[in-house]
């Protein structure tokens, strides 16, 4: 249950910094250049933390959930994935990279597509009646 609270203050502290952050660096030109940042962010921090504090044994298993899993993983989750194919490709899995790679494109715009057009298809409850 410790731990479980640990993800939960660090994700709330890494869904604010994303909602803020975002807000602040919100474009008119169309391009998410908010949710760009901050995946490139999130990215280099989530490499940083994991390859820097395990070399070094810096953080404890609680920092780690903290830091790793709550704050960057609710700042964004395109960090965690950057991260998992870069090793896979260090390890010469570059089947399971390229599958991993596209796989979760392909699945995440085949899912977001899903759940758009089915909340385009559910009606409103008044709409019903």
């Amino acid at each position: 249950m410790r731990n479980v609270l640990i993800v939960m203050l660090g994700g709330f502290i890494g869904a604010n910094l994303r909602y803020w952050l975002g807000e602040w660096m919100s474009s008119s030109s169309g391009f998410p250049t908010g949710t760009f940042v901050i995946n490139a962010i999130g990215c280099f921090l989530l490499g940083w933390l994991l390859t820097y504090s395990e070399k070094n044994r810096l953080l404890s298993k609680e920092w780690s959930l903290l830091l790793g899993t709550g704050l960057i993983g609710s700042f964004t989750t395109f960090s965690t994935f950057s991260v998992e194919t870069l090793l896979l490709i260090e390890s010469a899995k570059y089947i399971v990279a390229s599958l991993y790679v596209f796989g979760s494109i392909f699945l995440g715009i085949g899912l977001a597509y899903i759940g758009v057009r089915l909340a385009l298809y559910c009606k409103k409850e008044e709409d019903i009646a």
